[in-house]
């Protein structure tokens, strides 16, 4: 079940990914893209829950935010 933040929300649940990882946003998007190549969207945030420990929904901001930049560079 993929959960569909507001835009608020998303921005809060980013603001405190460091305080809750112990890592900076760019931190967890090399750890994405150096990690294993997936396809769908929902197995990139079961693996930062199950590799790293966090929580679905700091995993889905963190995937979705990284999704965001990859496409604004047109790196789809």
């Amino acid at each position: 079940m993929s959960l569909h933040f507001s835009e608020a929300t998303h921005q809060a649940l980013l603001a405190k990914v460091p305080s809750v990882t112990g890592r900076e946003l760019p931190e967890w998007y090399r750890e994405i893209d150096d990690g294993p190549c997936f396809s769908r969207f929902e197995d990139r945030v079961h693996w930062l829950q199950d590799e790293h420990s966090i929580a679905h929904g700091h995993a889905t901001a963190i995937a979705r935010e990284h999704h965001r930049l990859r496409v604004s560079r047109g790196q789809h």
